[in-house]
Protein backbone atom coordinates (compact mmCIF):
# COMPACT_ATOMS: atom_id res chain seq x y z
CA UNK A 1 0.00 0.00 0.00
CA UNK A 2 1.12 3.86 -0.54
CA UNK A 3 -0.74 5.56 1.93
CA UNK A 4 1.97 7.66 3.22
CA UNK A 5 1.56 10.11 5.92
CA UNK A 6 1.92 13.74 3.74
CA UNK A 7 2.81 16.52 6.76
CA UNK A 8 0.60 19.31 7.19
CA UNK A 9 3.48 21.63 6.48
CA UNK A 10 7.14 21.57 5.74
CA UNK A 11 10.15 20.76 8.28
CA UNK A 12 11.32 23.97 8.46
CA UNK A 13 7.77 25.39 9.39
CA UNK A 14 8.10 22.96 12.55
CA UNK A 15 11.61 23.77 13.26
CA UNK A 16 10.56 27.73 13.27
CA UNK A 17 7.84 26.98 15.40
CA UNK A 18 10.00 24.49 18.09
CA UNK A 19 12.45 27.26 17.91
CA UNK A 20 10.10 30.37 18.75
CA UNK A 21 8.43 27.93 21.32
CA UNK A 22 11.99 27.56 23.22
CA UNK A 23 12.60 31.45 23.39
CA UNK A 24 9.93 31.69 24.77
CA UNK A 25 10.34 29.37 27.48
CA UNK A 26 13.69 30.92 28.18
CA UNK A 27 11.99 34.26 28.18
CA UNK A 28 10.41 33.18 31.26
CA UNK A 29 13.43 31.35 32.59
CA UNK A 30 11.55 27.59 32.13
CA UNK A 31 13.56 24.77 31.94
CA UNK A 32 10.81 22.53 30.25
CA UNK A 33 7.30 22.77 29.21
CA UNK A 34 4.67 19.47 29.98
CA UNK A 35 1.80 19.43 26.92
CA UNK A 36 -1.31 18.35 27.38
CA UNK A 37 -2.80 20.05 24.71
CA UNK A 38 -3.72 18.31 21.18
CA UNK A 39 -3.70 21.75 19.29
CA UNK A 40 -0.23 22.64 21.14
CA UNK A 41 1.19 18.67 20.02
CA UNK A 42 -0.14 19.43 16.19
CA UNK A 43 1.33 22.81 16.14
CA UNK A 44 4.90 21.72 17.53
CA UNK A 45 5.27 18.60 16.00
CA UNK A 46 2.37 17.54 13.63
CA UNK A 47 0.85 15.17 15.91
CA UNK A 48 -2.33 14.22 14.61
CA UNK A 49 -4.48 12.09 17.19
CA UNK A 50 -6.71 11.67 19.66
CA UNK A 51 -5.30 10.00 22.69
CA UNK A 52 -5.16 13.49 24.34
CA UNK A 53 -8.42 12.01 26.10
CA UNK A 54 -6.77 9.79 28.33
CA UNK A 55 -3.22 10.61 30.06
CA UNK A 56 -0.64 12.10 27.16
CA UNK A 57 2.20 14.46 27.55
CA UNK A 58 5.10 15.44 25.62
CA UNK A 59 8.03 17.09 27.32
CA UNK A 60 10.06 19.51 25.42
CA UNK A 61 13.18 20.90 27.41
CA UNK A 62 14.25 24.58 26.64
CA UNK A 63 17.50 23.52 25.03
CA UNK A 64 17.65 21.70 22.17
CA UNK A 65 17.19 17.96 23.76
CA UNK A 66 14.81 15.63 22.40
CA UNK A 67 11.30 15.70 22.36
CA UNK A 68 9.59 12.56 24.71
CA UNK A 69 5.87 11.97 24.25
CA UNK A 70 4.19 9.74 26.80
CA UNK A 71 0.92 8.20 25.60
CA UNK A 72 -0.84 4.52 25.29
CA UNK A 73 -0.20 1.94 23.05
CA UNK A 74 -2.99 2.41 20.72
CA UNK A 75 -1.56 6.00 19.68
CA UNK A 76 2.09 5.21 19.09
CA UNK A 77 1.93 4.00 15.21
CA UNK A 78 0.00 7.33 14.84
CA UNK A 79 2.62 9.31 16.46
CA UNK A 80 5.71 8.31 14.84
CA UNK A 81 3.42 8.36 11.80
CA UNK A 82 2.56 11.99 11.74
CA UNK A 83 4.74 13.84 14.21
CA UNK A 84 8.56 15.03 14.41
CA UNK A 85 8.54 13.87 18.17
CA UNK A 86 11.79 12.28 18.46
CA UNK A 87 11.19 9.63 21.45
CA UNK A 88 7.91 7.59 22.52
CA UNK A 89 7.62 6.43 25.65
CA UNK A 90 4.18 3.93 26.63
CA UNK A 91 2.43 3.54 29.63
CA UNK A 92 0.22 0.49 30.10
CA UNK A 93 -3.43 0.30 31.22
CA UNK A 94 -3.53 -1.65 34.25
CA UNK A 95 -5.42 -1.66 37.90
CA UNK A 96 -1.60 0.13 39.34
CA UNK A 97 -1.16 1.77 36.07
CA UNK A 98 0.74 5.21 37.48
CA UNK A 99 1.92 7.49 34.18
CA UNK A 100 2.42 10.53 36.01
CA UNK A 101 5.06 8.69 37.89
CA UNK A 102 6.17 7.26 34.68
CA UNK A 103 6.56 11.31 33.67
CA UNK A 104 8.33 12.00 36.80
CA UNK A 105 10.97 9.59 35.76
CA UNK A 106 11.33 10.94 31.88
CA UNK A 107 11.93 14.62 33.49
CA UNK A 108 14.32 13.08 36.06
CA UNK A 109 16.42 11.55 33.77
CA UNK A 110 16.39 14.52 31.34
CA UNK A 111 17.90 16.41 34.16
CA UNK A 112 15.16 18.01 35.43
CA UNK A 113 14.91 17.41 39.07
CA UNK A 114 14.55 21.39 40.59
CA UNK A 115 13.99 22.77 37.24
CA UNK A 116 11.67 25.42 36.39
CA UNK A 117 8.72 23.35 34.63
CA UNK A 118 5.96 24.88 32.69
CA UNK A 119 2.29 23.10 32.41
CA UNK A 120 -0.61 23.36 30.54
CA UNK A 121 -3.01 23.72 32.37
CA UNK A 122 -5.77 24.79 30.63
CA UNK A 123 -6.48 22.09 28.47
CA UNK A 124 -9.27 19.61 27.59
CA UNK A 125 -6.28 17.04 27.44
CA UNK A 126 -5.30 17.55 31.27
CA UNK A 127 -8.48 16.73 33.47
CA UNK A 128 -8.55 17.66 37.57
CA UNK A 129 -7.60 13.72 38.65
CA UNK A 130 -4.08 14.23 36.04
CA UNK A 131 -3.44 17.25 37.41
CA UNK A 132 -3.49 15.82 40.90
CA UNK A 133 -1.44 13.16 40.03
CA UNK A 134 1.12 15.30 38.00
CA UNK A 135 1.10 17.58 40.96
CA UNK A 136 2.08 14.92 43.16
CA UNK A 137 4.52 12.77 41.13
CA UNK A 138 6.33 15.67 39.43
CA UNK A 139 5.68 18.65 41.72
CA UNK A 140 8.28 16.65 44.26
CA UNK A 141 10.85 16.84 42.09
CA UNK A 142 10.40 20.25 40.17
CA UNK A 143 8.38 23.17 40.29
CA UNK A 144 5.43 23.67 38.41
CA UNK A 145 3.79 26.77 37.07
CA UNK A 146 0.98 27.34 34.76
CA UNK A 147 1.89 28.38 31.48
CA UNK A 148 -0.89 27.13 29.41
CA UNK A 149 -0.97 30.74 27.52
CA UNK A 150 2.55 29.87 26.22
CA UNK A 151 2.21 28.17 22.94
CA UNK A 152 -1.28 29.46 22.66
CA UNK A 153 -0.17 33.00 22.18
CA UNK A 154 2.42 31.75 19.35
CA UNK A 155 -0.72 30.19 17.36
CA UNK A 156 -2.64 33.44 17.45
CA UNK A 157 -0.59 35.17 14.28
CA UNK A 158 -1.13 32.48 11.39
CA UNK A 159 1.90 31.56 8.38
CA UNK A 160 0.55 31.76 5.01
CA UNK A 161 0.57 27.82 4.91
CA UNK A 162 -1.61 27.88 7.91
CA UNK A 163 -3.49 30.52 6.31
CA UNK A 164 -3.96 29.06 2.99
CA UNK A 165 -5.63 25.35 4.54
CA UNK A 166 -8.21 27.86 6.63
CA UNK A 167 -8.82 29.29 3.11
CA UNK A 168 -9.20 26.00 1.84
CA UNK A 169 -11.38 25.29 4.91
CA UNK A 170 -13.44 28.81 4.47
CA UNK A 171 -14.49 26.89 0.62
CA UNK A 172 -15.74 23.89 2.65
CA UNK A 173 -17.82 25.79 4.98
CA UNK A 174 -19.75 28.11 2.17
CA UNK A 175 -20.50 24.45 0.31
CA UNK A 176 -21.91 23.11 3.69
CA UNK A 177 -23.84 26.39 4.04
CA UNK A 178 -25.32 26.07 0.30
CA UNK A 179 -25.81 22.26 0.45
CA UNK A 180 -27.88 22.89 3.78
CA UNK A 181 -30.11 25.93 2.29
CA UNK A 182 -30.57 23.32 -0.93
CA UNK A 183 -32.09 20.84 1.44
CA UNK A 184 -34.14 23.36 3.67
CA UNK A 185 -37.97 22.67 2.55
CA UNK A 186 -41.26 21.98 4.55
CA UNK A 187 -41.47 18.27 5.42
CA UNK A 188 -37.74 17.53 5.61
CA UNK A 189 -36.21 16.79 9.08
CA UNK A 190 -33.35 19.34 10.44
CA UNK A 191 -30.87 16.69 11.06
CA UNK A 192 -30.94 16.18 7.25
CA UNK A 193 -29.86 19.72 6.71
CA UNK A 194 -26.94 18.83 9.29
CA UNK A 195 -26.21 15.29 6.97
CA UNK A 196 -26.22 17.57 3.46
CA UNK A 197 -23.35 20.29 5.26
CA UNK A 198 -21.19 17.29 6.57
CA UNK A 199 -21.55 15.29 3.01
CA UNK A 200 -20.46 18.81 1.45
CA UNK A 201 -17.75 18.96 3.47
CA UNK A 202 -16.26 15.27 3.30
CA UNK A 203 -16.94 14.83 0.17
CA UNK A 204 -14.84 18.43 -0.86
CA UNK A 205 -11.94 17.15 0.63
CA UNK A 206 -12.39 18.29 4.64
CA UNK A 207 -11.69 16.51 8.07
CA UNK A 208 -15.12 15.43 10.28
CA UNK A 209 -15.47 19.12 12.23
CA UNK A 210 -14.04 18.98 15.88
CA UNK A 211 -17.75 19.86 16.88
CA UNK A 212 -21.36 20.33 14.84
CA UNK A 213 -22.93 21.55 12.70
CA UNK A 214 -25.59 23.31 14.50
CA UNK A 215 -28.38 23.16 12.68
CA UNK A 216 -31.15 24.53 14.90
CA UNK A 217 -34.79 24.87 13.37
CA UNK A 218 -38.20 26.19 15.01
CA UNK A 219 -38.14 27.48 18.61
CA UNK A 220 -34.46 25.53 18.80
CA UNK A 221 -33.03 28.53 16.63
CA UNK A 222 -33.22 30.72 19.85
CA UNK A 223 -30.56 27.85 21.40
CA UNK A 224 -26.77 28.59 21.05
CA UNK A 225 -26.08 24.78 21.39
CA UNK A 226 -27.17 21.02 19.79
CA UNK A 227 -30.21 19.39 21.03
CA UNK A 228 -30.74 16.08 20.35
CA UNK A 229 -33.67 14.80 18.73
CA UNK A 230 -34.43 15.92 14.75
CA UNK A 231 -37.61 18.01 13.87
CA UNK A 232 -39.53 17.96 10.55
CA UNK A 233 -39.53 22.22 8.98
CA UNK A 234 -42.59 23.43 8.80
CA UNK A 235 -44.16 25.05 5.96
CA UNK A 236 -43.75 28.57 7.87
CA UNK A 237 -39.96 27.96 9.80
CA UNK A 238 -36.50 29.56 10.84
CA UNK A 239 -33.28 27.71 10.47
CA UNK A 240 -30.08 28.97 12.15
CA UNK A 241 -27.09 26.81 10.60
CA UNK A 242 -23.68 27.99 12.53
CA UNK A 243 -21.04 25.32 11.50
CA UNK A 244 -16.74 24.65 11.05
CA UNK A 245 -15.32 23.44 8.32
CA UNK A 246 -12.09 21.87 8.78
CA UNK A 247 -9.25 21.25 6.46
CA UNK A 248 -6.04 19.46 8.25
CA UNK A 249 -7.61 20.16 11.33
CA UNK A 250 -7.68 24.68 10.75
CA UNK A 251 -11.27 25.56 10.88
CA UNK A 252 -13.19 27.74 9.38
CA UNK A 253 -17.06 29.52 10.66
CA UNK A 254 -19.76 30.53 9.10
CA UNK A 255 -23.61 31.60 10.33
CA UNK A 256 -26.24 31.74 8.02
CA UNK A 257 -30.19 32.25 8.69
CA UNK A 258 -32.70 30.37 6.49
CA UNK A 259 -36.59 31.19 6.36
CA UNK A 260 -38.78 29.35 5.24
CA UNK A 261 -41.76 30.76 3.55
CA UNK A 262 -42.34 34.79 3.80
CA UNK A 263 -40.39 36.58 6.62
CA UNK A 264 -42.62 38.51 9.17
CA UNK A 265 -42.65 42.17 9.66
CA UNK A 266 -40.63 41.50 13.12
CA UNK A 267 -38.72 39.28 11.23
CA UNK A 268 -37.43 41.94 8.55
CA UNK A 269 -37.12 44.17 11.59
CA UNK A 270 -35.04 42.34 13.51
CA UNK A 271 -32.64 40.95 10.66
CA UNK A 272 -31.63 44.13 9.97
CA UNK A 273 -30.06 45.10 13.13
CA UNK A 274 -28.06 42.10 13.49
CA UNK A 275 -26.76 42.51 9.66
CA UNK A 276 -26.44 46.06 10.82
CA UNK A 277 -24.23 44.96 13.67
CA UNK A 278 -22.35 42.27 11.91
CA UNK A 279 -21.44 45.47 9.31
CA UNK A 280 -20.31 47.31 12.49
CA UNK A 281 -18.20 44.19 14.15
CA UNK A 282 -16.24 43.63 10.67
CA UNK A 283 -15.38 47.52 10.54
CA UNK A 284 -13.58 47.34 13.88
CA UNK A 285 -10.94 45.09 12.93
CA UNK A 286 -8.06 47.12 12.18
CA UNK A 287 -4.43 45.97 13.57
CA UNK A 288 -3.43 47.90 16.34
CA UNK A 289 -6.88 48.47 18.11
CA UNK A 290 -7.55 46.17 20.94
CA UNK A 291 -9.81 43.03 20.06
CA UNK A 292 -12.79 44.53 22.72
CA UNK A 293 -13.51 46.86 20.16
CA UNK A 294 -15.33 44.53 17.87
CA UNK A 295 -18.00 43.73 20.96
CA UNK A 296 -18.14 47.19 21.54
CA UNK A 297 -19.69 47.83 18.29
CA UNK A 298 -21.71 44.72 18.72
CA UNK A 299 -23.06 45.91 21.61
CA UNK A 300 -23.68 49.53 20.55
CA UNK A 301 -25.71 48.67 17.55
CA UNK A 302 -27.92 45.71 19.64
CA UNK A 303 -28.12 47.92 23.35
CA UNK A 304 -29.51 50.72 20.90
CA UNK A 305 -31.84 48.78 18.90
CA UNK A 306 -33.46 47.51 22.82
CA UNK A 307 -31.85 44.38 22.13
CA UNK A 308 -29.87 44.20 24.91
CA UNK A 309 -31.33 41.82 27.04
CA UNK A 310 -31.30 39.09 24.28
CA UNK A 311 -27.37 40.03 23.13
CA UNK A 312 -24.43 37.51 24.16
CA UNK A 313 -21.60 39.06 26.72
CA UNK A 314 -19.23 38.30 24.00
CA UNK A 315 -19.79 37.93 20.20
CA UNK A 316 -16.95 35.43 18.55
CA UNK A 317 -13.57 34.14 19.11
CA UNK A 318 -10.48 32.79 17.73
CA UNK A 319 -9.88 30.16 15.08
CA UNK A 320 -6.85 27.73 14.54
CA UNK A 321 -6.37 24.00 14.34
CA UNK A 322 -8.43 22.74 16.83
CA UNK A 323 -9.80 18.88 18.16
CA UNK A 324 -12.70 17.91 19.89
CA UNK A 325 -15.12 18.83 21.62
CA UNK A 326 -14.86 22.32 20.02
CA UNK A 327 -13.89 24.17 16.89
CA UNK A 328 -13.16 27.76 19.15
CA UNK A 329 -9.50 27.97 19.27
CA UNK A 330 -10.12 30.18 22.60
CA UNK A 331 -8.65 32.47 24.42
CA UNK A 332 -9.06 34.69 23.42
CA UNK A 333 -12.90 35.33 22.68
CA UNK A 334 -14.11 38.84 21.36
CA UNK A 335 -15.97 40.52 24.60
CA UNK A 336 -16.23 44.39 25.49
CA UNK A 337 -12.77 45.27 26.91
CA UNK A 338 -10.54 42.47 25.86
CA UNK A 339 -7.09 44.43 25.42
CA UNK A 340 -5.51 41.76 23.26
CA UNK A 341 -4.28 44.29 19.74
CA UNK A 342 -5.23 42.95 16.03
CA UNK A 343 -2.40 41.97 14.41
CA UNK A 344 -2.09 40.87 10.91
CA UNK A 345 -2.30 37.14 10.49
CA UNK A 346 -4.97 36.38 13.54
CA UNK A 347 -8.00 34.79 12.69
CA UNK A 348 -11.43 35.02 13.94
CA UNK A 349 -14.78 34.20 13.68
CA UNK A 350 -16.83 37.40 14.67
CA UNK A 351 -20.79 36.63 14.92
CA UNK A 352 -24.09 38.89 15.78
CA UNK A 353 -26.71 36.60 17.47
CA UNK A 354 -30.15 37.11 18.64
CA UNK A 355 -32.70 35.00 20.21
CA UNK A 356 -35.50 36.06 21.60
CA UNK A 357 -37.03 33.85 24.59
CA UNK A 358 -40.45 35.73 23.92
CA UNK A 359 -41.33 35.55 20.49
CA UNK A 360 -39.13 32.86 19.83
CA UNK A 361 -37.22 34.23 16.90
CA UNK A 362 -33.77 33.90 16.53
CA UNK A 363 -31.11 35.49 13.83
CA UNK A 364 -27.35 35.13 13.81
CA UNK A 365 -24.91 36.05 11.11
CA UNK A 366 -21.45 35.62 10.94
CA UNK A 367 -18.19 35.35 8.87
CA UNK A 368 -14.64 34.06 9.58
CA UNK A 369 -12.12 36.67 8.67
CA UNK A 370 -8.08 36.92 8.88
CA UNK A 371 -7.04 41.07 9.43
CA UNK A 372 -4.73 42.23 7.32
CA UNK A 373 -2.56 45.03 7.38
CA UNK A 374 -4.86 47.25 6.22
CA UNK A 375 -8.33 45.80 7.62
CA UNK A 376 -9.69 42.33 7.62
CA UNK A 377 -10.21 39.62 4.40
CA UNK A 378 -13.56 37.49 4.75
CA UNK A 379 -13.47 33.98 4.31
CA UNK A 380 -16.44 33.21 2.85
CA UNK A 381 -17.60 34.24 -0.99
CA UNK A 382 -21.15 34.02 0.34
CA UNK A 383 -23.34 37.02 0.60
CA UNK A 384 -23.01 38.49 3.92
CA UNK A 385 -27.12 37.56 4.31
CA UNK A 386 -29.89 35.39 5.24
CA UNK A 387 -31.27 33.23 2.90
CA UNK A 388 -35.19 33.00 1.92
CA UNK A 389 -36.24 29.58 0.69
Amino acid sequence: MTDAIVAAFEATEYAGRLAACRRALAARGLDALLIFAQESQYYLFGYDGGGYVFFQCTVLTTDAGPSTLLCRRPDVAQARDTSTIEEIRVWLNAEDADPAAQLRDILAEKGLTGARVGVEMDSYGLTGANWEAVHARVGGIAHLEDASDLVRRLRLVKSPAELAHIRAAGRLADAAVTAIAATAAPGVLDAELAAASLRAMLAGGGDVPPAGPLVNSGRRAIYGRGIGGPRQLDAEDQVMAELAASYRRYTCCIERPILIGRPSPAQHAMFAVVKEAMTAMLAAFVPGRPLGAVDTAHRQVLDAAGYGPHRYAACGYSLGATFRPSWMDVPPMIYAGNPLILEPGMVFFPHAMLGDSNSGLAFGLGDSVVVTETGFESLSQLPLDWILK
